[in-house]
């Protein structure tokens, strides 16, 4: 298979607050917005990220798949972790889920929720603890 995309679509019942939220937080572009469908673009230096919103009731999903997401987390992982916990959480206001904190298999994150209630974890790679990092396929941290 050769694939030319891949994103994550959530189905909501709130569209237009979800586009919203991404926008607003995250620095997502509008591409194509309908009443029942928007698609959104984050460009970041040489990478480009995509996700999309649609409504659960339309016709392009089957109708016994019409229902809110449950058991996502969206990952993002940035530079500053610290700097984006101050944005999002004490300045923003975003829900915090769980305060931020390292973890042992080396990832310094929080996590935050969208309107959805899906979660978001915002991550700052760190290296592992020695017991951890054996359990990496391949040894990035001594690059």
């Amino acid at each position: 298979m050769i694939v030319n995309s891949f994103y994550p679509v959530i189905i909501t019942e709130k569209v237009e607050r979800s586009a919203k939220f991404y926008t607003t937080y995250f620095g997502f572009e509008t591409v194509y917005e309908s009443d029942w469908y928007v698609s959104l673009k984050l460009v970041s230096g040489d990478h480009s990220y995509e996700l999309a919103i649609l409504d659960k009731s339309h016709s392009t999903i089957p109708q016994a798949f019409r229902a809110m997401v449950r058991g996502l987390i969206l990952n993002f992982e940035v530079d500053d972790v610290d700097a984006e916990y101050n944005r999002l959480i004490k300045k923003g206001n975003l829900p915090l889920e769980q305060d931020i904190r390292d973890e042992d298999f080396g990832q310094r994150h929080f996590i935050t929720s969208d309107p959805n209630g899906i979660l978001i974890d915002i991550i700052k790679v760190i290296p592992p603890s020695e017991a951890e990092s054996a359990q990496y396929a391949e040894d990035i941290w001594s690059k």
